[in-house]
């Protein structure tokens, strides 16, 4: 396991801290802590942090344009003005059902944008993936328990996601153009050590990142499933990685205490906070979601 330098982001515990993005523009890293229903706010620059109390469990969000965002939270879409964090509903989300809550998500090339639905207690095959293509919400794949590692190739022609509850990255063929599959999922890899598959994200070379829940790093795959490195976190339970920084070459890591005792947490003694690793890898800007046919 390798060990980079590192720095804490953000020393504030995260029941579950999930959801990373980094709008480069302004060089504001977002990321969630789901159970607590927080949305942070980091300059990374300064290291300066925000804390907004959003009322509701959310776990991603995409940016819409400099003043607009659009959060993805346990009942539906919504739309978060920046400025003043005003929130409307957009669309809802399995709001008919009590039982499920959103997780993992992230923007395709072209601008549709997909996002996980699981269940609360992580009940077996009650989630799901959806895509927001150019406003219209559709299912893609059901019958998934852990949705996560939502995340496609720098050309668009792929994507993939991970059933952390079955350690499965699966890879599927897309159409670049719409961020919509044209075939059906295939298993890429299945992880068989320590921990499970969680949050990921795609560099500029199409190398997969992978924070692993339980296991206390991010590994890196290459595009055909291969383990190229694997990476120290702080914090046993990482959660999701994104790239940072002006030139994208870091990476921030958010991590968890979720389900962890008295006992877990004092042998995890950074369990929770948001770490930024010196990874020196090509990152890739987060595409803006596109809500309309433009």
């Amino acid at each position: 396991m390798e060990r980079l330098p590192t720095s804490i982001l953000c020393d504030e515990r995260c029941h579950l801290g999930e959801g990373p993005t980094y709008d480069a523009a302004t060089d504001t890293a977002w990321w969630f802590d789901i159970l607590e229903g927080r949305l942070f706010e980091a300059h990374v620059g300064s290291g300066r942090v925000r804390s907004h109390a959003l009322g509701r469990m959310a776990s991603a969000l995409a940016r819409i344009d400099a003043e607009r965002q659009l959060v993805v939270a346990e009942d539906g879409l919504y739309i978060r003005n920046v400025g003043d964090g005003a929130m409307r509903l957009y669309r809802p989300l399995e709001a008919d059902n009590p039982r499920t809550r959103s997780n993992d998500a992230r923007g395709h090339p072209s601008g549709t944008f997909w996002i996980g639905t699981m269940g609360r207690k992580a009940e077996r095959g009650m989630g799901a993936i959806y895509a927001l293509h150019r406003g219209e919400l559709s299912r893609l794949f059901s019958a998934i328990t852990i949705p996560n590692a939502i995340c496609f190739s720098p050309d668009g022609a792929l994507g993939y996601f991970a059933d952390t509850a079955e350690n499965v990255l699966y890879r599927i063929p897309l159409d670049p153009s719409t961020g919509l599959p044209i075939g059906p999922p295939e298993e890429l890899l299945r992880h068989r050590d320590v921990g499970g598959l969680d949050g990921a994200v795609v560099d500029a070379e199409g190398r997969i990142w992978n924070a692993r829940w339980g296991g206390g790093c991010v590994d890196v795959y290459s595009p055909q499933g291969a383990h190229l490195r694997c990476l120290h976190v702080p914090a046993r339970q990482a959660s999701c990685p994104a790239f940072v920084g002006p030139d994208l070459s870091r990476l921030l890591v958010t991590s968890a205490w979720q389900d962890m005792d008295e006992a877990a947490r004092a042998a995890d003694p950074e369990h929770g906070r948001t770490f930024v690793l010196d990874v020196s890898a090509p990152g890739r800007p987060e595409p803006d979601v596109k809500l309309g046919a433009s």
